[in-house]
Parts: C-alpha cells; structure tokens; sequence
C-alpha cells in the first residue's frame, strides 16, 4: 500500500480550511486534510495488518496528516517498552498541538508507575512538544487514582516562553483544580505560576463545568493584574 496516495483518496478540502485556521503553526501546504475518525480507522487497519513498520521508520514525514496518522499507529502498541521506543523515536518530529495532544496510548495508560520516570525526562526537554506531550500524560494519567502532590510541584517549575507550553500548563492546572482542587489551590493562592500561565488557568477552570461556582467566584479574586 502507498499510504500517502491513500491518505489524498480520503481527503476532504472543507475540513483542511478548517485545519490551517485552526493550528496555525502549520505550513499549509504540508496539510492534506483528513477527519480524525478515518485517520484513526486507517491506523488500526494497518497496525492490524502489520502493514506499517516501514512507513513509521520512513522519518520525517512530508504531511501533517502523516504525522497525525504516524501516532496513531503508535498508540496502537500494546507492549508498553516497544510503544515507549517509538514515541521517543517520533517526538522530535511533532510540530503542532493537535499531533501532540490527540494520542493517548494506552500502553502509557496502564503502566503508570513506569511512565512516569519517562514524563520527568520530557518536561526537562527543550522542545516544546515534548515538553508538552509530558505535560498531557501527567494531566490524563495522573490527577485521578494516581495523583500525588508532587506532580504539581513538576509542573509548577515549568519555564518557558513557548505559548504551546504554557497553555499546556494552564490546562493542567485547570484539570488539577477540577479533580483534585484542595491540593491545588495552593499553587494559585502561592502564585507559583508565571502570571499569564497563573490566570489563564483561573481563565479555563472559570470556564469549567467541573469547578464549583463558590471555586470559581474564589479564582476570580487570584487573577493578577498584568502590567
């Protein structure tokens, strides 16, 4: 199979406009325009079929909607080591939030106590979606029954200037005060965020339908004025 012809047979134009506009980051004529649930349906196809090796070994790749699809695959990995190789492999080659954001591997998922010595590598790293795919993991795999407070600290300590950064670290503590907000808010009442990332959190946690109206008129007070 040629999967770039076959990923140009599935394209749909109205949807790539919404791309470009939508992840700005993106040269655009490196996009195809493809909808998610049929990148997904192709990547099981593949990974079923054990019909993918060469080309997540083809790096890097030309499109974006290749890229999207290359993590798809990945994410399929069921053993936990070999999943691990090939996220590594294929980090530094994602270049926008959505190939970021949009896997969730569930080999990651199911070995928390492993993963973790991973994501403390990737938020030191200096590039800015690595940083931020460390940033997501900790955000979906350890706020609920794996949560510990010094997972906050981690985060906190975050510096950057990159904006995909920062609203990363924004949507995690947003999440962190949504689910585990008694240990949380004393990361905002201590103001251990830089300011914009300080009150974009309360930005997006006011905005959220997990956080209570009596925590969320309190939020409103920490805003910091912005000189």
């Amino acid at each position: 199979m040629n999967i770039q012809n076959e990923l140009f047979k599935m394209q749909d134009k109205e949807y790539r406009k919404l791309q470009i506009k939508t992840i700005p980051t993106l040269d655009p004529e490196t996009v195809i325009g493809i909808r998610t649930p049929e990148l997904r349906k192709l990547a099981k196809k593949l990974f079923k079929e054990n019909n993918y090796k060469e080309f997540i070994n083809d790096l890097p790749h030309k499109y974006f909607d290749e890229n999207q699809l290359h993590a798809f695959i990945i994410s399929e990995i069921k053993d936990y080591d070999e999943c691990l190789k090939e996220f590594n492999k294929f980090l530094p080659y994602i270049d926008n939030w959505a190939t970021c954001d949009q896997p969730s591997p569930k080999a990651f998922i199911k070995n928390p106590d492993k993963l973790i010595n991973e994501i403390k590598k990737w938020i030191k790293s200096k590039e800015t979606y690595t940083i931020r795919f460390g940033v997501s993991m900790l955000m979906r795999v350890y706020l609920d029954n794996n949560f510990k407070e010094e997972y906050l600290e981690m985060v906190s300590k975050i510096r950057s200037d990159e904006y995909y950064v920062n609203m990363m670290i924004a949507w995690f503590f947003a999440t962190a005060l949504a689910k585990q907000y008694d240990s949380t808010i004393k990361y905002i009442e201590d103001k251990k965020l830089d300011t914009w990332t300080h009150n974009k959190a309360i930005q997006k946690s006011i905005e959220s339908y997990r956080v209570t109206d009596e925590h969320k008129n309190y939020l409103r007070s920490l805003k910091i004025k912005e000189k």
